[in-house]
């Protein structure tokens, strides 16, 4: 038996059929853009939809518009409204993260390219500890603008743990740490060794070179019978400190907890007790002939400084030169504080 064949209906004539376009699946980041990221991490960073408006210049319906799309896009709240402005909700702070870390990236991108064109261009966050930040900001600025006039420099201080934790998520670029430790996403170069001090109050009078007041070596174990102001525990000189004298045996006295080793500086030279710095910081903050510097011993408790990259992100060639001029200054700067900075700079050229 012969199956009979398919009817074919035809159109009408003048009538035109058009086949509809299958509907491709919707993602969850469909529509996710750049400019989004860069708004949210805008406001983010201000706090304010009026203030992100003025500096990017641009409207501010608009502006929440992109803000709005990215939390539609996301199926977050990022953002709690409140009467002095807006906040980042957890969602947000997971986001804002990895937002930083994604613009940096691009931004990485473009400059490589155009750098490969000719001179080094872009911008560059550079990571400094405060007693660092206070010797090095202003040469560092000036040599960089010499030497890398197309670039913009971008300077931020903290202790070496939050400074290790913002190359690791791509607000920072480059940064000084001391001791730091060992991390997958952070790759360190030491750049030189500096032995810590008991720092007390000096009498103020100058000796030859206007320096500050050698004293005899001190023992670790006789550190207990001083009233020390040291900084909070996440801080290198705090961890070091705490540890060679948990080792020792020896129980610290603490009378003051401070986190900035400037005010730790101004309590020392008030009279409120002692401090286990580096030489360089006091030569860094205020007058150094008003401090007494005794060297700790048995053992030399030494700190080493590390210049600290990130360890999945290439080298653009504006990084390199940053390295390369960070290098210089710190082993210029630190002089004759630096025991072991020839060895050191000899084997990083």
């Amino acid at each position: 038996m012969i199956a009979p064949s398919p009817t074919i209906r035809r159109p009408a004539r003048g009538r035109r059929y058009h086949a509809m376009p299958r509907a491709r699946p919707r993602t969850d980041t469909q529509g996710l853009n750049l400019r989004q990221l860069e708004t949210f991490v805008k406001v983010a960073e201000l706090g304010s939809f009026s203030k992100a408006a003025l500096i990017q210049n641009i409207a501010q319906p608009a502006l929440s518009r992109q803000v709005r799309l990215l939390e539609t896009e996301l199926r977050e709240n990022l953002l709690l409204r409140t009467g002095r402005g807006v906040v980042l909700t957890e969602a947000g702070k997971r986001l804002y993260e990895h937002s930083v870390g994604i613009l940096q990236l691009v931004a990485r991108a473009r400059e490589d390219l155009v750098a490969s064109r000719g001179e080094p261009t872009g911008n560059v966050v550079i990571g400094l500890p405060p007693s660092m930040g206070r010797m090095l900001t202003l040469p560092l600025v000036e040599n960089f603008r010499t030497e890398l006039p197309k670039a913009k420099l971008a300077i931020v201080e903290g202790f070496s743990t939050h400074i290790t934790e913002w190359i690791a998520t791509g607000r920072v670029d480059i940064g000084l740490v001391h001791n730091p430790e060992v991390q997958p996403a952070i790759e360190t170069t030491p750049l030189l060794q500096e032995s810590l001090c008991l720092i007390g109050p000096g009498t103020g009078k100058r000796n030859r070179g206007g320096k500050s007041q050698n004293g005899d070596p001190v023992r670790l174990v006789e550190l207990a019978r001083f009233p020390l102001a040291v900084p909070e525990r996440s801080h290198a000189i705090r961890r070091l400190l705490e540890t060679q004298a948990a080792l020792a045996g020896v129980k610290l006295t603490i009378a003051l907890e401070v986190s900035s080793v400037q005010s730790i500086l101004d309590l020392v030279q008030a009279g409120h007790g002692h401090a286990v710095l580096w030489r360089t910081a006091v030569s860094a903050f205020g007058d150094p002939t008003r401090f007494s510097v005794r060297p700790v011993i048995e053992p030399v408790l030494s700190s080493t400084l590390c210049l600290a990259v990130s360890a999945h992100k290439p080298a653009t060639p504006l990084m390199k030169q940053a390295q390369r001029l960070l290098r210089e200054l710190v082993m210029h700067r630190a002089g004759p504080a630096a025991e072991l900075r020839g060895a050191s700079y000899n084997r990083l050229r």
